[in-house]
């Protein structure tokens, strides 16, 4: 073995604390901002309360505990954890970091958009028509392939800015990490903390934190709501794409693996309740000031971050010259410190099976995952975007945590890890804990992986199955490759 790979497995996060702000930083991220508000006002409202802390209870904690465990007592990457519980599971692995691989060059475009407007909320350089300027500016080619050619040159360039600063993060040692989010995840929430209690103080807050709650308790029978919070906790929570693990991976011998998994959670969800305060706080402003019905003016997505909210900026006046770069400052942030999380497991799976230094398998990783993000920052990149966001999350996300609850749950056995997620905890798990992995969240996301491919299945077009049928090659051939090249074939022997 190599002193690189050595050097590598050295990797420790110095403090529980700086592994928790990691941990935050990789659940924290643009759905709890611009997702999580909507889905909770548009799925029972208060009503949706119920099914959402029941998901937290039934899967978001039990898997977590579960990832934690696995990674604190294998330290090793998915792909060889795997390999070592049976040699041919090595590729659903490399199938699950790739997954989240890709998911990393779209969503760094993401960022790099908020990145744009943070520039332009100084001077509400977005214009009086925000959303003309987001079609003409930022996303150009609209909702076809026709315009895959054409860069839009801005995006491009700040998509290159944030691939350089996350090799600059991370290419050293988990001390770069470390750093960062011990920085930007505090400062996030003080920001979000100072956005939500001003925007407590508007005018026709009160309308739009009621249609927020306004609970809809006959939905509660409707599989549809409970289905719409398991999702919710699922990508809320990163559960099951090799970040958890990885994190956990790095952790002392002394880490309180339960204990740190409640406090996660809790960060979490207060997080995103909390935001969902301000965010409809603000709606309700905007609302009071238009005359439009908050059904109008509700959504999600890019179409909140980045025409909604500029809309409101506009009508807000000179305050809105602070609240404004505030806004997208924490968008940055918390999407930042998630590119942070959904680079490390690709890249610590490379590090850990061909022995290269981490610096030799960063700059790899960068240079490729740039050339693929490039296709999102043409005419046609919104659409392709979201094609393979949607089919990513909704087909091979899903499908790898239910073939990783079954493996670890049923061939390896759950039980063998229950003494070392319990050693130094507070909070134990025990027989229900078993059960929960090996029974319900298989069957749970069974129904929600079925219920995802019907979606699919059934709103395509011949240019979206394209598009789909060539991420399947992709998430099929690559990780077989990887599987199949020798552990030292490329050794880095510097």
């Amino acid at each position: 073995m190599t002193k690189s790979s050595n050097n590598f497995k050295k990797n420790k996060w110095n403090s529980s604390f700086a592994f928790l702000m990691a941990m935050i930083g990789a659940a924290v991220g643009l759905g709890n901002i611009w997702r999580f508000n909507y889905v909770l006002y548009s799925e029972g409202g208060g009503a949706f309360f119920i099914p959402y802390f029941t998901a937290i209870l039934i899967m978001g904690i039990p898997f977590l505990i579960l990832e934690y465990g696995v990674g604190y007592k294998f330290k090793d990457s998915l792909s060889n954890i795997l390999k070592k519980i049976k040699p041919k599971l090595e590729s659903l692995g490399w199938f699950v970091v790739l997954a989240v691989f890709l998911v990393l060059t779209y969503y760094i475009v993401i960022v790099g958009w908020d990145f744009i407007y943070l520039i332009l909320s100084f001077f509400k350089g977005w214009g009086a028509d925000p959303n003309m300027f987001f079609a003409n500016n930022i996303i150009v080619g609209g909702d076809n392939i026709n315009a895959i050619t054409q860069l839009v040159l801005s995006v491009t360039a700040i998509t290159a800015l944030l691939w350089a600063l996350l090799w600059y993060v991370s290419h050293k040692s988990v001390d770069g990490i470390e750093k960062t989010v011990k920085i930007l995840i505090p400062v996030l929430f003080i920001l979000m903390i100072f956005i939500v209690l001003y925007a407590l103080t508007l005018p026709g807050q009160m309308y739009g934190i009621t249609e927020l709650l306004k609970p809809d308790w006959s939905l509660l029978g409707d599989v549809g709501i409970w289905l719409a919070a398991f999702g919710q906790i699922l990508f809320s929570l990163s559960m099951g794409q090799a970040m958890a693990l990885t994190y956990a991976s790095y952790l002392p011998e002394d880490a309180k693996l339960t204990d740190s998994v409640l406090l996660v959670v809790l960060a979490n969800s207060a997080f995103e309740i909390f935001t969902a305060f301000g965010v409809f706080s603000i709606l309700g402003f905007m609302c009071l000031q238009s005359g439009l019905p908050i059904e109008q003016v509700a959504t999600s997505g890019t179409g909140l971050l980045f025409i909604v909210f500029p809309q409101i900026f506009n009508i807000m006046g000179d305050v809105a010259y602070i609240l404004g770069p505030l806004f997208f400052l924490c968008v940055l942030f918390a999407g930042f410190t998630s590119i942070i999380a959904l680079f490390e497991p690709m890249l610590n799976t490379i590090c850990m099976k061909f022995k290269l230094s981490r610096t030799k398998a960063a700059s790899i990783l960068t240079i490729i995952g740039f050339i693929i993000s490039i296709l999102f920052t043409t005419g046609a990149g919104n659409y392709l975007l979201t094609v393979v966001d949607e089919f990513l999350n909704q087909f091979a996300i899903v499908l790898g945590v239910i073939l990783q609850a079954v493996i670890f749950g049923w061939i390896y056995g759950v039980d063998k890890i229950i003494p070392l997620v319990n050693k130094n905890s507070k909070f134990h798990v025990g027989k229900l804990w078993t059960i929960v992995i090996k029974v319900a969240l298989p069957i749970i996301l069974t129904i929600m992986w079925i219920q995802g491919m019907l979606e699919l299945i059934g709103s395509n077009d011949h240019i979206t199955l394209a598009i789909e049928a060539i991420v399947t090659l992709i998430l099929i051939i690559v990780p077989a490759i990887l599987t199949a090249l020798p552990e030292k074939q490329l050794e880095d022997v510097n």
